[in-house]
């Protein structure tokens, strides 16, 4: 059998188990976004009027757009693994002929296929708020780069949530990590603010926060607008993908990460 059709094995096999619950998979984020909308696309947009000569709702998109496709990656990443090491399936991995390579993409391109589709919904959410509000819809200024940083940020996660998932000996482990690292992350690298309406040291601290990068990079390809260098958050995106590939593949080599 060609290494290619083994691959496509396990990644349809990845598929059916994303499109097997749709409402947890796509029903509870599109509820998600739908309610950020409101909350934060409504009711802060009138005493935030513009920020860097935009829309606080046009500001806000791109931002919840990619939480949206980092987040699904990580959760349905993370969740194929511990789920099948739960039940002492995932071993079963070891005793066929996919190499770790092979494993490691499959489950992550699934993971970022879910990612982009989230994304996907949450954006035609937004564009209907923004019609809603405005009465026209919003451009993207740079499809290239927009497209670029939603590929490395769902790829990106993904490894990192195999990673994560190849580690934990537990559910609770995982949601751990994304209470105490992951949210706050995301919640602090400017999908509802700027750099400049951070105090000083937070200021600072964003810069080492790799979502940062990954949030701008989609906003500056969607408004044409970024709180620090494109071509720097270019290759911070590009080098943290290089390292979540590495810890994926470090994780699937140990043997006894595929028990619980």
């Amino acid at each position: 059998m060609s290494p290619l059709i083994q691959f496509q094995g396990l990644f349809a096999r990845e598929m059916a188990r994303i499109f097997r619950i749709p409402l947890q998979t796509f029903g509870a984020p599109i509820i998600s976004a739908a309610l950020y909308f409101i909350i934060f696309g409504f009711s802060l947009s009138r005493s935030i009027t513009t920020i860097d000569g935009v829309s606080y709702l046009a500001f806000l998109i791109p931002g919840l757009m990619t939480m949206s496709v980092i987040k699904n990656a990580f959760d349905n990443a993370a969740s194929g693994i511990i789920g099948p090491k739960y039940v002492n399936d995932l071993q079963d991995l070891r005793t066929t002929p996919l190499s770790i390579s092979q494993i490691s993409f499959a489950k992550n391109f699934a993971s970022l296929s879910r990612g982009l589709i989230v994304g996907l919904i949450t954006y035609i959410i937004g564009q209907a708020f923004f019609f809603f509000t405005k009465g026209s819809f919003l451009t993207i200024s740079s499809p290239l780069i927009l497209i670029y940083f939603l590929l490395t940020g769902g790829l990106s996660f993904g490894f990192l949530g195999v990673a994560i998932g190849m580690w934990s000996r537990s559910f609770e482990q995982i949601r751990a990590v994304n209470a105490l690292i992951l949210l706050p992350l995301i919640y602090l690298g400017g999908v509802f603010f700027t750099l400049d309406h951070l105090h000083r040291t937070w200021q600072k601290l964003s810069l080492f926060n790799p979502l940062f990068y990954f949030i701008n990079g989609v906003r500056y390809g969607v408004l044409g607008t970024i709180d620090i260098d494109v071509f720097k958050s270019i290759l911070v995106a590009f080098l943290f993908l290089l390292i979540t590939f590495i810890c994926a593949h470090i994780a699937l080599r140990k043997g006894t990460n595929y028990l619980r």
